[in-house]
């Protein structure tokens, strides 16, 4: 059935034409349901795909994985335990690959219920927690893993030989990573908050002593390891990220 052209309400001045949900998107509770299942089904045959390609190059990103470790040898003390540790990687990665086609599938299923002004933030704010958290991960590697491993390293190169289990170390960079890229999204909440009136800039400057004390938890709670470092360093790249964010909030005029 062909949709007609929804035209403008000329009783509603600009502001409340833009709040408005199109009529020709408007679905019933039955309708979202399904809507969700399809979705939800969409994505998880990507994420399926996505894990089985990566298994079948997990070597490759092993090796590239391994290389902030600085030769440290890597022992199997169990028997599959590579095997399992090859399965975890490829199931970290193929999420990874897969998540631009899930947030597609999850901007399909809210835009009905999105009205016109909502619909214009979508795409940068989208783009933006994509961006963030693809910088995130590179933080993590190139900066927060390397920092701590070497903090390990050289604490102990005296007294004892480096040889790491492959399952700890793998579990160690995937959640560091994978922390510090949700982390990363700090600026689009504050910005989504600020657009839905909830928290202006200056009640997000006002709170900052509340914003270090949560950065230091954070960063000891998401950090696998204990190290003084990692968990400097990605508490000071949370209240970066948050004042960045509260810069952001004051350009848009909130």
């Amino acid at each position: 059935m062909a949709t007609t052209e929804v035209k403008p309400n000329p009783d509603l001045n600009s502001e409340e034409y833009l709040d408005e949900i199109p009529e020709d998107l408007e679905m019933s509770l039955f309708d979202h349901l399904e809507e969700l299942r399809t979705r939800i089904f969409y994505s998880l045959i990507a994420v399926a795909i996505a894990i089985v390609g990566c298994f079948f190059a997990v070597r490759p990103i092993v090796n590239i994985l391994e290389l902030p470790a600085q030769g440290v040898k890597f022992l199997q003390l169990a028997p599959g335990e590579f095997f399992w540790v090859s399965f975890k990687v490829a199931a970290y990665c193929g999420i990874l690959l897969a998540s631009p086609f899930i947030i597609y599938q999850v901007v399909r299923f809210v835009l009905p219920g999105l009205t016109r002004r909502e619909r214009r933030l979508l795409g940068p704010v989208v783009l933006g927690a994509s961006v963030l958290f693809f910088v995130g991960l590179g933080f993590a590697y190139w900066v927060l893993v390397p920092a701590a491993l070497n903090f390990f390293i050289n604490y102990g190169a005296d007294v004892v030989e480096q040889a790491w289990s492959i399952e700890r170390y793998f579990e160690f960079i995937l959640l560091l990573m994978f922390g510090t890229g949700l982390v990363f999204e700090v600026p689009i909440l504050q910005v989504l908050l600020s657009l839905l009136g909830i928290v202006s800039s200056a009640q997000m400057t006002a709170g900052w002593r509340f914003v270090v004390l949560g950065a230091v938890i954070l960063g000891a709670v998401l950090t696998p390891s204990t190290d003084p470092v990692t968990q400097s360093l990605l508490a000071g790249a949370v209240l970066g990220l948050y004042f960045g964010g509260i810069g952001v909030v004051k350009v848009l005029g909130r």
